[in-house]
């Protein structure tokens, strides 16, 4: 499995081997009717709607699950540029997506001592 997720597109202490393409993950979820009504009442008096945090959060951990299991597909020991993007794509019911590109890697060649010419 990809130990390695990195929003950059390098990873300190590693060399980028091969690119081995583009990976995603997405979730798709729906809001409860019933916990609308609590959301509705919880915007009228302000604050942090515990709910929708929980739904959007369980959806971002299942795309990244998702994102992983492609890239181990592949052979990756890392998935870089890793970017999310959400959107609404009905009434109700949002989609979290997850992507970036597989790699594989390599250690980075230790530095030669230079001796000094005398």
């Amino acid at each position: 499995m990809p130990a390695i997720l990195c929003t950059t597109d390098l990873v300190p202490g590693r060399v980028l081997a091969e690119p081995l393409g583009l990976v995603r993950g997405s979730a798709v979820r729906a809001r409860h009717l019933g916990k609308d009504i609590g959301a509705f009442l919880k915007n009228i008096v302000g604050g942090e709607i515990d709910d929708y945090t929980k739904l959007l959060a369980e959806a971002r951990e299942q795309a990244l699950d998702r994102l992983r299991a492609e890239a181990r597909a592949l052979g990756a020991d890392a998935v870089v540029g890793l970017r999310f993007c959400g959107t609404e794509i009905a009434s109700g019911a949002a989609e979290f997506l997850a992507y970036g590109t597989a790699v594989r890697l390599e250690p980075l060649a230790p530095k030669s001592a230079e001796s000094p010419q005398g």
